[in-house]
């Protein structure tokens, strides 16, 4: 009886101290994050291609300890793409897709302060443009689903909210004006759940519902010290209204614009919009529908007086600044740049933020930079320090001199020799365009399917371990020389069905634009896996997002399949 008794004693003291400390570590926890939220500003952007941009810029007297709360209804968790904390000194991490405290229904992030706790910051979501919605029959007419206010776990004196628009008119809503404020005081509660909707009137461009997918700039140094660019993006229309044209954004003080199609068609010379960001619209040949793709190429020249500094015989700087003004989200942003043959880096910057690299070929270096979901705020200087003998602009006259001297010496030699009788050649009969090359291009094509298939099921053999990674590695190299073969016989008959004109012209555009599509959705997959593996892209959106893109490509896969088989009736 009496060890019953002191076991009992003994449990009873045990709990009383477990919940004395938890209720001690409590208090301590909420003693140490003894802060006040004065001011919330809540600004509302939209990028050019749709995206939205929730700015909370954030006012607080006092100390946090563990981390700020902040969030809004879950029902946008799904859509945000992009998450980043900042004031003027300091960019915060973000742990993305937290729980707000011990509450459901939202989505919340929370910002880490490496350093004391700063007075004044901001927390900017990048929400997708899904929740702008243009309509079908006025597409003057948007209507934008958006968090009214952000939800804290605290209450904010004060909580402005702004929609910022220029020359646009409201219509509706669910907030009375583009201004809006909570009555009758202004403050903000704390867990405030608040989804809003407004309904605006554009008459102008400044908006249009696309997908900037990819963004590749190559920055090229020649050895006379000339700098020419190039930028390359495939955009994906998302807007019920025909596109003709996009606005683009180049590096400051460029000339000599000029743009091109996928096929290498000249587009118009494209026009400037705004000299201070150097802002350009370039016109489409044919006017983009929705959900359709299209790539195009703008070209230009850079002044190297601004870009590059010479301080030595052979010694020079480059000074680039990335997407400086961009006005639009780049799901994949890829850069390079190729100094001048014979050039060798002798230091170069890199940031965290960026994935960096150096490529070394024979004769020359390159520096490439990629990054996914790229806005302005992404804004990065590149410098890059190289060594170049000027002795290196004669090098390639100096090849084709010794070039020309050999084949020289041989005509020479060859010349001297006796003389033979020369045997009589029969020459073959030209392959028409006919059912000869439609019956080749189809098999090829077939064929290139085929491959591409087996080196698809190889790949998922070797992730689930059923092929030795060996055996892999020699059937996918052998699989890969058969398809750069057909590849390169395929360019060949392409441009033999190109020649012919007429409905064969349209059949390859079509199976062009199919196939680009197929690229664009797998570079779309592969980010969507990346994102969803770091923990930035939420379960229910990943299988939302990778649902639509096989739709997308089994749509494209039909479409070669009929191109194939109407070209097979073209020989029957």
């Amino acid at each position: 009886m009496k060890s019953k008794t002191l076991t009992l004693a003994v449990l009873t003291i045990a709990m009383l101290f477990l919940a004395f400390s938890i209720l001690h570590i409590k208090t301590v926890k909420a003693q140490s994050s003894d802060y006040v939220i004065s001011r919330v500003n809540h600004t509302i952007q939209f990028l050019s291609n749709g995206h939205i941009f929730v700015n909370d810029t954030i006012q607080i007297n006092g100390t946090v300890a563990d981390g700020f709360l902040i969030g809004f209804p879950s029902k946008y968790g799904a859509h945000v793409v992009r998450c980043l904390a900042y004031n003027s000194t300091h960019n915060f991490k973000v742990n993305m897709n937290v729980p707000l405290e011990d509450r459901i229904g939202y989505y919340g992030v929370e910002v880490k302060f490496s350093h004391d706790t700063p007075q004044l910051f901001t927390v900017g979501f990048v929400l997708s443009n899904s929740l702008l919605t243009q309509d079908a029959t006025n597409t003057t007419l948007f209507t934008l689903d958006f968090p009214a206010y952000p939800s804290l776990t605290k209450d904010a004196s004060i909580c402005n909210g702004t929609i910022a628009l220029k020359n646009v008119g409201y219509v509706s809503g669910t907030i009375s004006s583009f201004s809006y404020s909570l009555s009758p005081n202004g403050t903000l509660p704390a867990f405030t759940y608040e989804p809003a909707t407004v309904t605006f009137q554009l008459s102008g461009t400044e908006i249009q519902l696309f997908e900037i997918k990819e963004l590749r700039r190559e920055i090229q140094i020649t050895g006379i010290g000339d700098i020419e660019g190039s930028d390359t993006y495939l955009i994906t229309s998302k807007s019920p209204a025909t596109i003709n044209s996009f606005e683009v954004v180049l590096p400051r003080n460029a000339s000599k614009v000029t743009a091109q199609d996928q096929f290498g068609r000249k587009l118009s010379p494209p026009t400037v919009i705004n000299t201070n960001i150097s802002s350009y619209k370039v016109a489409l040949l044919t006017a983009l529908k929705s959900y359709e793709s299209s790539r195009f190429t703008v070209k230009y020249a850079l002044p190297a007086e601004i870009y590059k500094n010479q301080k030595g015989s052979d010694q020079f700087d480059f000074s680039f600044v990335l997407f400086q003004n961009l006005n639009s989200y780049v799901e994949q942003a890829f850069v390079s740049f190729a100094l001048p043959e014979g050039a060798k880096i002798s230091s170069q910057n890199a940031s965290a933020l960026w994935d960096y690299g150096v490529s070394r070929g024979v004769f020359q270096e390159t520096v490439t930079i990629k990054k996914q979901g790229v806005i302005s705020y992404d804004k990065f200087t590149v410098q890059i320090a190289y060594e170049y003998n000027l002795l290196w602009l004669s090098f390639r006259t100096t090849l084709w001199m010794w070039a020309l001297t050999i084949v020289g010496c041989a005509i020479v030699f060859v010349s001297r020799r006796p003389e033979t009788p020369s045997a009589v050649v029969v020459p073959k009969a030209a392959v028409g365009f006919g059912p000869e090359i439609i019956k080749s291009f189809v098999d090829s094509y077939e064929e290139k399917r085929k491959i591409t298939a087996e080196i698809k099921t190889l790949e998922a053999g070797v992730r689930k371990g059923k092929i030795p990674r060996r055996r892999y590695k020699v059937q996918r190299r052998i699989s890969e020389t058969r398809l750069d073969t057909l590849e390169n016989n395929l360019q060949s008959l392409r441009q033999k069905l190109r020649a012919m004109g007429g409905r064969y012209l349209d059949l390859m555009h079509q199976l062009e634009v199919a196939e680009t599509e197929i690229n664009e959705v797998e570079a779309n997959i592969e980010s969507i896996e990346a994102r969803h593996r770091r923990g930035d892209l939420s379960l229910e959106a990943y299988r939302k997002l990778f649902a639509d893109y096989e739709r997308r490509r089994e749509k494209a896969e039909t479409t070669i399949s009929g191109i194939l088989i109407r070209l097979r009736e073209e020989i029957r």
